[in-house]
């Protein structure tokens, strides 16, 4: 009995036992195996499974790859967030000259922002202490802020001052320094600025509007429910409460006789009698040493060279990296925008 004939279409692959060919290689295939009606079907599959490994290699190799990449960019995230603070202390103690150091002060003075006691006040102590930093410069460049954060960077500056009595302190006005910015000023041993900076502003101010007249005209009723009768204390959309805003007052009076006490402890007996310095009116810098409210004109390389006498400065104001950017930045527009409130039309403030 005669075995049944296979269709020409059939594309089996049918492994060659005889050990002595060679066919997997195709320089040894003879003639008669290319003639063969199904070792182009072979051919074609092992082609196919030899592309097949050699993709799958190259995946694996571009995983590998990037896998290295991610764990060589997280390991160099958290050495820079772990070594930044020791290279920090380090920029101002390997010092080979006596050496000027330089702090900016800018921007609003509020928590969160580069000019908050957080910031500033751990410069000042690595200033103080480091040995071959023999003077100290604030370059104050600020409408002022927080009459919190600015106190506390005062009384920083006061106590770094009396524990080390050699090392001068001194405050540079550029543009503005007002208000707040010249609270923390107040604190330095002499305070220098150009002839067109604007200093002063020694005052408090809290904002508010209301709405009352307009909800009238347009039959709008207040629906405030509180608990507590000063809880919606100066609320917008309804009337005023003389005995309220009498109460207010006082607590802005309160804080502006803190800076007016802060001020005259700094600056002493080179004040002016003038009873208009402490009403929240801002002056030139040629108007400002006139009357005590500065000690002359200069600008931070005039301070360095005339006044500490060094030749070499370093700047030490705080640089954070494009992460603690990124983090500082996210944290901080969530804490404004739950006490934007407060912050921005209720709560006293050092401003011009």
């Amino acid at each position: 009995m005669t075995a049944p004939q296979l269709p020409n279409d059939d594309l089996r692959i049918e492994p060659n036992l005889d050990s002595t060919n060679s066919a997997a290689s195709p320089k040894n295939r003879t003639k008669s195996d290319d003639s063969h009606p199904d070792s182009w079907a072979r051919d074609a599959l092992i082609d196919l499974a030899r592309q097949g490994l050699i993709e799958q290699r190259r995946a694996r190799r571009w995983r590998l790859f990037f896998r290295l990449i991610s764990f060589a960019l997280v390991l160099w995230i958290f050495a820079w967030i772990a070594l930044k603070g020791d290279f920090n202390d380090a920029k101002s103690l390997s010092l080979s000259h006596p050496t000027a150091a330089i702090i900016d002060v800018s921007g609003v003075i509020a928590t969160g922002q580069d000019a908050s006691a957080d910031e500033i006040i751990p410069v000042l102590e690595r200033a103080f202490k480091a040995p071959q930093i023999k003077g100290i410069v604030l370059r104050m460049n600020t409408p002022g802020g927080s009459p919190v954060q600015s106190g506390e960077i005062y009384d920083a500056i006061v106590r770094l001052r009396k524990e080390y009595p050699a090392k001068p302190i001194y405050a540079v006005v550029e543009d503005i320094c007002a208000s707040g910015g010249y609270y923390i000023a107040a604190a330095t041993d002499k305070i220098y600025a150009n002839q067109a900076s604007l200093v002063g502003s020694i005052g408090v101010r809290m904002d508010g509007f209301g709405f009352v007249d307009a909800m009238q005209k347009l039959g709008i009723q207040s629906r405030l429910l509180t608990s507590g009768a000063n809880k919606a204390m100066l609320d917008p959309f309804t009337p005023e409460n003389p005995t309220q805003v009498q109460y207010m007052q006082d607590l802005l009076d309160q804080v502006h006789q803190q800076f007016i006490d802060a001020v005259k402890k700094g600056r002493g007996d080179r004040l002016a009698s003038d009873p208009n310095l402490f009403s929240g009116l801002i002056y030139t810098g040629t108007r400002a040493a006139q009357n005590g409210l500065i000690d002359g004109l200069g600008t931070v390389r005039s301070v360095v060279r005339d006044q500490l006498h060094l030749e070499h400065e370093i700047n030490l104001t705080p640089n954070k990296s494009p992460f603690e950017e990124l983090l500082g930045k996210t944290s901080t527009q969530i804490s404004q925008s739950l006490t934007s409130l407060w912050s921005d039309n209720l709560g006293p403030r050092l401003l011009p």
